[in-house]
Order: structure tokens, then C-alpha cells, then sequence
């Protein structure tokens, strides 16, 4: 099996083209997914088993980065109904802007589904973990630490312009209510889904709170930020950390203590089950609307099976 690559004329953002050499039988078969950015490991892997699956199954996958901007995923979607894919995967950056290009779609008879974010739209399926009670889960989880300690002070590093950030902050305060009421969100900054911007304003957030004693990122790049800047302040003897999305430093924050807890997605999981959801609708199989994939709690306990996936 030969691969080649091709770019798509798709505006200011980039496309990456995975074409395999597929069987008679599937060679007219197009999948489009069109990604929000590429600022974290997560989309890495997930593009990863999603250009695998389709390698598997003889398809040709299309890659487009919209670069953390939504109205560049809205056009992306309009390019490829006018290219004629025969299906689209996305991950929206804003689930409700993108609706009316999922309906364009669909009606122009391009089925469309929704992964990661969940879309309450015309696409057949939503692919993914739930966002809202996996942060419900880690917000309990901050709430048994604050009582086990006395302390109150919580801030929040999260990414405003994400859907299922957002999503992710609502569950997490619904669970530290819930475990812990007399605990205090004393700041939240908004990282913008970047790593820079979000250590620039963690930093800000753990000068303005010197009693600061936990800090809970929303995203990897939020995660990434917050450890740069607890680091940068020299506050890992005060402040614990947890979020989303291991990485190389998360792991090592993990065993250095001050890092308690990460949401870990399996990003490549979700990416191949994305695809392989797309070849059951294109070969006409019922899907459900709802496809869930798992998360991991990692902390010191068990921190050593992942090691070997960020060496």
C-alpha cells in the first residue's frame, strides 16, 4: 500500500491528505475531517488512529486545521460539500456556529458526524467522551482533596472560544460544589486554548491569589500553561494541579507530587472509532447517536502504564 499527499485549496489554514491506494471497491470512498487546531497532543493522536482506521479499511482521509477559528471550519465544510466527499468528521470549535454548515451539508447529501464536540445538529452521530461529567468526576475529586487539607482558594485555567472547555468548567464546578461547598473559585482566566497565552495568564491568577491552593486547567494547553507558570512562581509546594490530557511534563509534575490528577482521553481511540464509524454510515449500517469513548483518572497510581506513550 502506497501513500501520497495533496493539499486542498482551503483558505489561510492547512490540510493534510492522507491517500491510500485503496481496493477497486472503496477507491471512490472520501472522508473529510476537519480538526479545531493542533495545539495539543490529544488532536495528534487522534488524526493519528483516525489515519490509520482509514488506512485499514481503504479510504482516503482528509486533515484540515482550522486553527482554533470557527468560521475557517464553516468554510472547510462548505469546500468539501463542493468538492462531494462522501462524508465529513467534525470537531467543532463552536457547536452551535457550526450547525448551518452541517445542515448545507447534509442536504446537499453528505452525511456528517460530530466528534469530540457534541453537536445538537442534522449530523447522524456524536463520537466521544463526555465532556460535562468527566469534569463532574474531577471536580469531586478536587472537592475530596480540599477537604482533606481545610483549604478553600481554587482557580481555573480554561479556553473561552472551546465548547467543550466550557463544557469541562461547567462539570467541574456542578462536582466541587457537590463534594465541596465551602470551597471558593477566587479566579478564573481564559488561556484561549494556547499554551503561551494560558501560562501568561496562570501566572497572573497565582500572583493575584497567594492562598491559592488548587488550580484546575480545562484543556492540555491550559494544563501545559498552568504547570509553566507554577513552576515559573515557584508555587509547586502550595498549589496542586489537575486537568486534562497527559503529556511528557505532566507526567513529570505527577511524579514530582504537585500534580494530582489528569482526565486522559484516548485520543487515538476516538479517532479510529470516528472513521470506523464513518465506513459503517457509507456502507449503510445504522449507527447510534451516540458513540462514548472511555476516559482514564491518572495520578500517581497508575501513572506508569502511559510512560511509555510520551517518551
Amino acid at each position: 500500500m502506497r501513500v501520497k499527499s495533496f493539499i486542498l485549496g482551503l483558505g489561510a489554514a492547512s490540510a493534510l491528505v492522507l491517500a491510500t491506494m485503496p481496493p477497486a471497491a472503496a477507491q471512490q470512498k472520501r472522508i473529510a475531517l476537519v480538526q479545531a487546531h493542533q495545539e495539543s497532543r490529544f488532536r495528534i493522536d487522534l488524526n493519528k488512529g483516525a489515519e490509520d482506521k482509514a488506512k485499514e479499511l481503504g479510504y482516503t482521509l482528509t486533515i484540515y486545521n482550522a486553527n482554533n477559528n470557527p468560521a475557517l471550519q464553516n468554510d472547510a465544510v462548505e469546500t468539501y460539500v463542493n468538492d462531494k466527499v462522501d462524508i465529513i468528521l467534525v470537531l467543532a470549535i463552536d457547536a452551535n456556529a457550526i450547525k448551518p454548515s452541517i445542515e448545507d451539508a447534509v442536504a446537499a447529501g453528505i452525511p456528517v458526524l460530530a466528534v469530540d464536540t457534541v453537536v445538537d445538529g442534522k449530523n447522524i452521530s456524536n463520537i466521544g467522551v463526555d465532556n460535562k461529567d468527566a469534569g463532574r468526576d474531577i471536580g469531586r475529586r478536587v472537592g475530596e482533596y480540599l477537604k482533606s487539607t481545610g483549604k478553600t482558594e481554587v482557580g481555573t485555567v480554561g479556553a473561552l472560544n472551546s465548547f467543550i472547555q466550557n463544557l469541562r468548567m461547567d462539570g467541574f464546578k456542578e462536582g466541587l460544589a457537590e463534594v465541596a461547598p465551602e470551597a471558593k473559585i477566587v479566579g478564573g482566566v481564559d488561556g484561549q486554548n494556547v499554551q503561551n497565552i494560558a501560562q501568561n495568564a496562570a501566572e497572573a491568577l497565582v500572583a493575584a491569589h497567594p492562598d491559592l491552593s488548587v488550580i484546575y486547567a480545562s484543556g492540555e494547553p491550559a494544563l501545559v500553561g498552568a504547570m509553566a507558570a507554577i513552576r515559573s512562581r515557584d508555587a509547586t509546594d502550595r498549589i496542586k494541579l489537575f486537568g486534562w490530557d497527559l503529556n511528557a511534563q505532566a507526567i513529570q509534575a505527577i511524579d514530582e507530587g504537585w500534580l494530582d490528577t489528569v482526565v486522559q482521553q484516548e485520543a487515538y481511540r476516538m479517532g479510529a472509532a470516528a472513521v470506523s464509524t464513518a465506513a459503517d454510515v457509507l456502507n449503510g449500517k445504522d449507527v447510534p447517536a451516540t458513540v462514548g469513548v472511555p476516559v482514564t483518572f491518572v495520578g500517581k497510581s497508575n501513572v506508569d502504564q502511559f510512560r511509555g506513550r510520551f517518551k
